[in-house]
């Protein structure tokens, strides 16, 4: 295993064990996972995206291998560890801390809307009230036809996904630990 995987593996155990509600998994996601998260997304034609719960970077690095050079991301991320070592890693990509503050952001940044979001929050942990904040965020960046990509441990949030956006479809991906559903949630065109 690589020093920075095996650096990383340690950081996400040390965080989920001073916060696991904020974390929500002791290690990062896998490959498999990235893959299936990043897939719904046309990357020929996005661009501008975010990615909320940037964590240590792995649906980041995912995203910056498939972006275009024109491509804007924004990154949010609340722990300031994280957060700067991400600001470290991905230069050209602009660090936030709190995804509450997704629509003033990307405003503030002059992106307009958003093509995509990316999600590796740990809504199951989060009270009802963070959950629609975000949500109703994510909604009101999106342009029409965005997609919202997230992914979960359970089916819990397939309902109140479908009542924020106009498609949800879940898909499975065992070869992740834990294995996790994955939310493509997308808003109707115009």
């Amino acid at each position: 295993m690589q020093t920075q995987q095996l650096t990383e593996k340690w950081m996400f155990l040390a965080k989920f064990l001073e916060s696991p509600k904020s974390v929500g998994s002791v290690t990062p996601s896998s490959r498999f996972l990235t893959d299936k998260m990043l897939q719904p997304i046309d990357w020929t034609k996005a661009r501008a995206v975010a990615e909320l719960g940037s964590g240590t970077g792995v649906f980041t690095r995912g995203i910056e291998r498939m972006m275009r050079y024109d491509c804007q991301a924004v990154l949010f991320e609340q722990d300031p560890e994280m957060r700067r070592r991400l600001a470290v890693e991905f230069p050209n990509m602009l660090c936030r801390r709190d995804a509450c503050e997704l629509m003033k952001d990307v405003a503030a940044l002059g992106l307009g809307s958003l093509d995509a979001v990316v999600s590796g929050l740990p809504f199951a942990n989060f009270e009802q009230g963070l959950r629609d904040q975000i949500l109703d965020a994510v909604v009101q960046a999106l342009k029409p036809g965005g997609v919202f990509v997230t992914f979960q441990y359970s089916l819990q949030m397939r309902s109140q996904l479908r009542e924020k956006f106009d498609s949800v479809e879940t898909a499975w991906v065992p070869l992740n630990f834990p294995p996790a559903f994955v939310y493509i949630c997308r808003m109707r065109e115009v």
